[in-house]
């Protein structure tokens, strides 16, 4: 007997509350409805458990609180409130279930027969994409909400999710790499051009020239207009596929320096996208930002382009750019940032006769900045024949210290705990910084593990980028030999548990200045961050970002892709709150810091976030399970 229609209203009332049916169709919302039966479980009682065989139903909370239990992982590790659906990995693999789910309180379901599911799957595209990439989905819903307020103080803005084909306005102008010099600046000037491509007979791109390189490589050497092209082009272009992203264009401008990329699928030349595309596209200044950081020639300039980057960051997020490339970018203009610096300090103090390396640690070196990060650096440096470390270590700390100094006041706070190129306990040659990884490694201690932690994650910024590569090799060979140690790593990273109660929603602290908060860093995203450690460590993966070690080790760990994804969603939700967290205090004039009340987050967040804990306890699992923890 079908529902009475007044029902179905209700029904759908109150499951548009939730996500994914707030996205769903109505049409396709009042079909689940009318399909939905109410069912009753009194307090203590077993909802769903493995002994009831293969799933024959969805579960979604109509009011009431859920239990999931499993003896694995020490009895109860799962709560579920009102507008959640279980068993979701059950039903689409067509199986039992793994959890016991029992009723913490008096509890209503509506329920959906296996049948009815799978037509739903089928008839609505969001439901369809909610089951199969639940928490991709669920951030995707979260990034709009967070562009939709954010956009309201930048001006309307396109995304730098655009596929660059998306952003070529014409054919590319072109010649061979025998054309004569008068020639293709007659072509440039008819076609009104800043930029010609130089190709072979397949159409490949050999090289480029410029508007900007007449100067310098015509006029001043005095080249006569006859010359070939190929003695004037920049030769081996970067090029991106059509499909690459809007983003990629501006970070490899931002890296690099130059204001065009080639577009080219196949090998052939297919466009060209410059630097003034992606300004009418982004308004936010990426290129414009990179290139104020290389002229800076003092101080005062830097800490103006710092101030821009946080600006930056706050127009990306209005845009809805998603969390991974926008910490790439800030990370990548920091990056240029502190290169100035370094540049700047080294030729005032003439150190360039030693051959060294300045190293990022920590978030820096993951690649993982936020609004808030302090300096975590050292040096590594190379020995000539007759040099000693000390004396070379004499001539670089006090040019390191004038580095951290100015690096500080461009709002990369010293660091309280002295990590820091200007301490000469990480101002270190190869070997030493070598012999100071083997003493962790074959240590262990607590002290040992929580520097691995840190120093492991090392990334070269500027100078003899060798010294760094011969390190990450040495290490990793070290470390994929000595099982011991990675067991100790993942036994240290097991000690910090994602915040998910059982009583509440979240762990938080109970009193102090800190009452009723959680640490989004060392509660949410340090998990991820450690497991991947030890899974890149484990595997040989040279790659220290996060979601960068676990795409490269998941395949040689035989985890699933779809798991990998989904770890990756779940911490860069979170790594997406902390930059909304510390952007918000920023603009209310507090301290920025990674400490957030949960109950101050929207029914929207507050659920991505317990389902990003829940993956935060899943990859713990993984640590646990590989390593007998």
């Amino acid at each position: 007997m079908p529902a009475a229609p007044a029902l179905v209203a209700a029904t759908v009332d109150h499951l548009a509350r939730f996500a994914p049916f707030d996205a769903m169709s109505p049409e396709d919302l009042a079909w689940l409805a009318e399909r939905l039966k109410l069912a009753y479980y009194a307090k203590g009682e077993v909802v769903l458990s493995p002994r009831h065989g293969e799933v024959d139903r969805l579960f979604i909370i109509k009011q009431g609180v859920v239990q999931g239990e499993q003896a694995a992982k020490g009895g109860a590790w799962l709560e579920l409130h009102e507008g959640e659906s279980f068993p979701l990995g059950a039903l689409l693999s067509k199986r039992a279930a793994i959890s016991t789910f029992r009723a913490q309180t008096d509890v209503f379901c509506y329920e959906l027969a296996a049948q009815d599911f799978d037509t739903l799957l089928r008839r609505s595209p969001p439901f369809h994409d909610f089951c199969t990439r639940r928490i991709a989905a669920l951030l995707a819903q979260s990034q709009r909400s967070v562009q939709a307020q954010y956009a309201s103080t930048v001006s309307e803005q396109h995304s730098l999710e655009s596929p660059l084909a998306s952003l070529t306005r014409r054919r590319p102008v072109t010649c061979t790499a025998d054309t004569p010099l008068r020639q293709a600046l007659e072509t440039m000037r008819d076609e009104r051009i800043g930029s010609i491509v130089v190709v072979d007979a397949e159409h490949r791109p050999l090289g480029l020239f410029t508007v900007r390189d007449l100067i310098g490589r015509v006029v001043l050497p005095g080249l006569p207009l006859d010359t070939p092209m190929r003695a004037v082009m920049t030769p081996d272009p970067v090029t991106l596929p059509s499909s690459a992203r809007a983003f990629e264009a501006a970070l490899a401008m931002a890296r690099h320096g130059f204001r065009h990329v080639l577009l080219a699928d196949g090998g052939k030349l297919t466009g060209v996208v410059s630097e003034k595309d992606l300004f009418t596209l982004q308004r936010v200044g990426v290129t414009q930002l990179s290139a104020s950081i290389r002229a800076a020639s003092d101080l005062d300039s830097l800490k103006s382009c710092a101030d821009d980057i946080f600006q930056l960051g706050h127009n990306m997020m209005a845009q809805g750019v998603a969390p991974e490339q926008l910490t790439q970018i800030l990370t990548t203009l920091n990056d240029l940032l502190t290169q100035r610096v370094i540049e700047l300090e080294c030729n005032a103090a003439d150190v360039c006769r030693h051959s060294f390396c300045w190293l990022a640690f920590g978030s820096e070196g993951r690649m993982e900045q936020t609004l808030s990060t302090d300096q975590d650096n050292g040096i590594v440096f190379s020995l000539k024949p007759g040099e000693t470390a000390d004396a070379v270590r004499a001539d670089l700390l006090p040019v390191a210290e004038r580095i951290n100094r100015a690096l500080d006041a461009c709002g990369f706070p010293l660091c309280k705990g002295q990590i820091m190129a200007m301490n000469p306990k990480w101002c270190l040659s190869l070997d030493e910084w070598k012999a100071r990884f083997a003493d962790w490694i074959d240590a262990g201690d607590p002290e040992a593990l929580l520097n691995a932690s840190i120093f492991f994650d090392f990334r070269p910024l500027l100078g003899q980028t060798e010294l760094a590569d011969s390190l990450r090799q040495w290490l990793l060979a070290r470390t994929v030999a000595t099982p011991r140690f990675l067991h100790q790593m993942a036994a240290n990273a097991l000690r910090n548990r994602p915040p998910l109660g059982l009583v509440r929603d979240f762990v938080v602290a109970s009193e102090g200045e800190h009452a009723h908060t959680l640490d989004l860093k060392l509660n949410g995203s340090t998990p991820f961050v450690d497991a991947a450690r030890v899974f890149a460590l484990a595997t040989g993966v040279e790659a220290t970002g996060t979601a960068q070690r676990l795409r490269a080790a998941g395949p040689r760990l035989n985890i699933p892709a779809g798991e990998i994804e989904a770890w990756i969603s779940a911490f860069y939700f979170i790594q997406l709150l902390r930059l909304r967290n510390q952007h918000a205090k920023h603009e209310a004039g507090l301290a920025m810091d990674n400490r957030i009340n949960p109950d101050d987050l929207n029914d929207l967040d507050r659920r991505i976030l317990k389902e990003a804990f829940r993956q935060a306890r899943k990859v713990q699992a993984r640590l646990a399970l590989d390593y007998k923890v």
